[in-house]
């Protein structure tokens, strides 16, 4: 019994071994093909025109990129919105949080206002049609720019069963307080802001709203509201959403989220990522402001701080005047 025992032992792994034949060469092609890709992703990529914001640092390869992505927990990549290369960077974006994050990943849209989460719920979870959520959510009116440019970010999301945010302030209330300040909220409208509302300190970013606020001048309704109560409408929009985000990242840690833009919320750290990080100090936060033009050998002097990473994407050529990404309170 003893030896019989021991023969049957003895043949177990030759067993195992047979069961799971080796394949040399099969092991070996493997081996190519990840050493080719990791070759290829250390090679630098024109899809990836991108210097730090500071250091001036090139961040030119998928690796260099992926690398600032996985080890974030927030990633904003800012748009001028009606540029479709804008939105394919933030989808690129969004591909490379999931490699990191699998569906551990939250989308949050500054087009929707909080109003409308349980309608983007049931669309990001298949519930109702794009026509149908169109509609509830009154797309067209609301925001206005073509929803194909859009398209793409929530096809991912419903495919991979990811989260997606409502982020922003209603319209109404923020044009409110651009007329009449913060005190002239109802608790109702108080509602969809944090405690406090912060105005930002920081000072290129004030000149930055200054400048805008100048650029209304033509315009009547500009002359409804002061550059006080414009500065506090701005701290409400970017104060609203900077709060969805953090609270969101402290409600389910592990996770990611990519913020959806207009570069106006994203410019010097100053409007959502201050926010976010004035509430959560932990949270590792990268943000890339997306400047039109061609690739430079290097970050051009003028961009320097707008982000924690420019990303240069060229825009094709536009008949009329220039889209605008700059924050207005409409």
């Amino acid at each position: 019994m003893r030896q019989t025992l021991t023969i049957l032992l003895l043949t177990l792994p030759l067993c195992a071994a047979a069961g799971k034949p080796k394949n040399p060469a099969a092991d070996v092609a493997k081996r190519k093909v990840t050493a080719e890709a990791a070759e290829a992703a250390a090679r630098p990529d024109p899809r990836y025109c991108i210097y730090g914001g500071q250091s001036g640092k090139p961040f030119n390869t998928e690796a260099a990129f992926k690398a600032v992505i996985w080890k974030s927990d927030v990633v904003y990549v800012g748009e001028t919105h009606d540029q479709p290369a804008d939105h394919e960077a933030q989808l690129e974006a969004l591909k490379a949080m999931r490699i990191a994050r699998g569906s551990r990943i939250a989308v949050g849209f500054e087009m929707l206002d909080q109003t409308l989460q349980p309608v983007l719920d049931d669309y990001a979870a298949g519930r109702i049609t794009q026509e149908e959520f169109l509609k509830r959510v009154d797309w067209k009116k609301a925001w206005g720019f073509d929803f194909a440019l859009y398209k793409p970010l929530f096809d991912f999301i419903a495919a991979h069963k990811l989260r997606a945010l409502a982020l922003n302030v209603p319209r109404g209330t923020v044009a409110k307080i651009a007329r009449a300040g913060l005190a002239s909220l109802t608790p109702d409208e108080k509602s969809y802001l944090p405690e406090p509302v912060e105005i930002s300190k920081n000072k290129r970013y004030n000149e930055y709203l200054k400048a805008s606020f100048a650029g209304h001048g033509d315009n009547p309704m500009a002359k409804m509201f002061t550059l006080d109560n414009y500065l506090a409408s701005m701290a409400a929009w970017n104060e609203g959403m900077g709060a969805r985000v953090a609270d969101f990242a402290a409600a389910n840690p592990g996770w990611s989220v990519l913020v959806i833009a207009g570069n106006g919320h994203v410019i010097y750290n100053a409007a959502i990522p201050a926010s976010v990080k004035a509430r959560g100090k932990d949270v590792r936060q990268a943000s890339f402001y997306t400047q039109d033009g061609a690739c430079p050998d290097k970050l051009r002097k003028e961009d320097k701080d707008l982000a924690n990473y420019v990303w240069y994407i060229q825009h094709p050529p536009k008949e009329g005047p220039p889209a605008v990404s700059t924050p207005t309170a409409k």
